[in-house]
């Protein structure tokens, strides 16, 4: 049993939530290294959809500056990163289903990158997002950078990174960074509600939908047509595309396997 993490699967949803309240879920090499290794199992054990947040009051305030023994940030940060950080956003990317975040609160620094990098982010009113490093001499980590850029141009995303200054949830929504708000206590109940209708659908192809976005957005439109041809072929031998086939003949509601 884990005292930094806590797994609970409902169905075909598994739901991961970050148990460091006392330490506003500040990321430890022990939590991310951990929180990687219960994403790859919950995709073993079956998963259809996976759904992270935080205990308490906040979603993660980022990087443990305090931590020590085992968890001790290493002298060369960059050691942190290609150990623990950058794994656990390869991972993110590369799974095969949903990923849906819920942000109870503040996420900061690293926090913000991994919130990020959810599929779908639904964040509750008084939550907060903060590209802390400029504050503290650092850079942008654990994927924020990409996913910052990506989500809103240039020019904003270097006016965050370098004044560090505090981005409401209804902000972050307005300018493309987050997918939906909603009122404060209810966003694990709203993510995980998602979570279980994308868990219900043909989540093999949900898989692939994810994968392609990520592909196009670093790829040039003949290409990501190219991708588009190669991932169509793959989803329309699936199980899920004869079973729709079926459902629609038959005049009823598909049930998709994730096959």
């Amino acid at each position: 049993m884990s005292d930094v993490l806590k797994t609970e699967r409902d169905g075909d949803v598994v739901t991961l939530t970050i148990t460091r309240d006392h330490r506003m879920n500040a990321l430890t090499s022990t939590l991310v290294v951990e929180l990687r290794e219960a994403m790859v199992a919950a995709v073993q054990q079956g998963a259809r959809a996976i759904v992270l947040t935080g205990e308490g009051r906040a979603f993660s305030s980022g990087a443990d500056l305090q931590g020590d023994g085992k968890d001790a940030l290493s002298p060369d940060l960059s050691e942190e990163i290609e150990k623990s950080y950058n794994p656990l956003a390869r991972a993110i990317a590369d799974l095969p289903v949903p990923f849906v975040v819920a942000v109870n609160g503040p996420a900061v620094g690293a926090g913000m990158g991994f919130a990020l990098s959810g599929d779908i982010v639904i964040a509750e009113r008084s939550a907060y997002f903060l590209l802390a490093f400029a504050n503290i001499g650092l850079v942008p980590d654990a994927g924020a950078t990409w996913m910052v850029a990506r989500s809103v141009g240039r020019a904003r995303a270097l006016e965050l990174a370098l004044l560090g200054e505090k981005i409401p949830a209804e902000d972050a929504k307005a300018i493309g960074l987050i997918a939906r708000v909603v009122d404060d206590g209810t966003s694990l109940a709203e993510a995980q509600a998602l979570a279980k209708r994308l868990a219900a659908g043909p989540s093999k192809a949900l898989g692939m939908i994810r994968k392609q976005v990520a592909h196009a957005m670093d790829h040039q439109f003949t290409e990501t047509l190219a991708e588009e041809a190669r991932n169509q072929r793959e989803a329309g031998f699936s199980d899920d595309f004869a079973e729709a086939v079926t459902a629609f003949r038959e005049k009823r509601k598909p049930a998709f396997k994730g096959r």
